[in-house]
């Protein structure tokens, strides 16, 4: 199997997306699988934990996985270049690669994590090779009418609650009703609700019990998790070929282009995602507020923060070239895989029973300080690692199985 060529800036950009999606990821590690959407599932908040809830709503939740999802797309498009200008079919070996990438988050999910993106990934990527001849400005239509199919799927689904708990609160409604919409609200935002208690004591025993309780909610949490985010995932990868060809990732813009791009979009973005922190906070945290700002409301500002991280991170590149910390984040993003996955390793080892067990036993305000260990993780054996072999050792059982044969993974010397 060919690896997609090398590209500087797209493995600092890629380096620092897997760092950032960390910070994100560390509530769904540590906490309820709802905490990662309100964080009063977790228990009473002190001013430091909805500090740190606000600046990843704000500034981390969704952008980091946009990041991801602009670079995987881009990278499609590289490597099936590649792979013609070699006489080989680009498309197939695409379709190969996400296949075995569906194989490795589907044991990610089941062995390690519920918040796996890989299969995601996957599956849009088959739907995202329909529309690789595009021109850029093709691409950018297309991505940001995937945006909107995304926007009003979880609008609609929003509103449904909205109307549930309408009917929920009519006189004349069936117990049955009533006691579903309570018993579903309180799933969203009490720590003390028997579903949330239930979760906590799954992911505080066993393996064997963690992965039984995925096994039962299997195939529902996959449709809804794929429903939730299938389009919006798309529209960065539609987007990521569109920059890719532009020029914008491979770090070909001046260096003031990429400024000015990220102070307009944090311009954009920023003050109504601040804005949708407040509303939140200022509801107490009610279920559909929360929920609402997560999942929908934000959306539309998630697209231009996405953006703006990118450009920000290229023009600091721009800046820096020569820095130490850069080769760094630079190593670490060609190990992306392995450092997406070994995170989960590292992190379930702390948080979950068959581990150390600490699972809901920290606030949010502390998670920050398993995030920086983390990151200082990946930048110390990244750099050291890629100077004796050719590719991570995930990254390498990808290729070897994609490519349906033992890859040599040492450099030569």
């Amino acid at each position: 199997m060919t690896a997609s060529p090398r590209i500087p800036a797209m493995d600092v950009l890629r380096g620092c997306a897997v760092m950032g999606i960390v910070w994100m990821n560390i509530t769904a590690f540590a906490l309820p699988q709802n905490a990662y959407f309100n964080p009063a599932v977790a228990g009473r908040l002190s001013a430091g934990d909805i500090s740190f809830w606000a600046i990843s709503l704000i500034f981390v939740d969704g952008k980091m996985r946009g990041l991801f999802a602009l670079l995987f797309g881009a990278s499609m498009l590289l490597l099936i270049d590649k792979e013609e200008m070699a006489g080989r079919d680009g498309r197939r070996t695409q379709m190969v690669r996400l296949g075995w990438l569906f194989v490795i988050g589907c044991l990610h999910f089941f062995l390690l994590w519920w918040g796996d993106i890989l299969r995601v990934y996957a599956i849009v990527g088959l739907f995202a090779l329909l529309f690789v001849r595009l021109e850029p400005l093709d691409l950018v239509k297309r991505a940001f009418l995937f945006f909107l199919f995304q926007f009003l799927l979880l609008a609609a689904f929003i509103g449904s609650l909205y109307l549930w708990g309408h009917a929920a609160g009519e006189a004349n409604v069936g117990a049955a009703t009533r006691d579903g919409f309570l018993t579903f609200m309180a799933a969203l935002s009490d720590p003390t609700s028997p579903t949330t208690q239930m979760e906590v004591a799954t992911y505080r025993s066993s393996l064997s019990a963690i992965i039984g309780m995925k096994l039962a909610g299997f195939p529902g949490d996959w449709l809804w998790g794929l429903l939730f985010n299938a389009f919006e995932t798309l529209g960065f990868m539609l987007l990521g070929m569109a920059m890719l060809k532009g020029g914008f990732l491979t770090g070909n813009w001046d260096a003031e282009q990429y400024r000015r791009t990220a102070r307009h979009c944090f311009l954009i973005g920023v003050p109504p995602m601040a804005a949708l922190a407040l509303w939140t906070w200022w509801s107490g945290f009610a279920p559909l507020p929360t929920y609402g700002a997560a999942l929908v409301w934000s959306l539309p500002f998630r697209i231009p923060l996405t953006v703006g991280w990118a450009a920000l991170i290229l023009w600091l590149l721009a800046r820096h070239k020569s820095s130490p910390l850069v080769g760094r984040i630079a190593a670490a993003g060609r190990m992306t895989l392995s450092n997406y996955l070994g995170t989960s390793i590292v992190m379930t080892a702390i948080f979950y029973g068959w581990g150390l067990g600490l699972f809901a036993h920290v606030d949010h305000a502390a998670l920050p300080l398993f995030v920086l260990a983390a990151w200082a993780v990946m930048l110390l054996w990244s750099q050291p690692y890629a100077a004796r072999f050719a590719m991570g050792p995930a990254e390498w059982l990808w290729r070897s199985l994609s490519h349906g044969a033992v890859q040599k993974i040492r450099r030569s010397s």
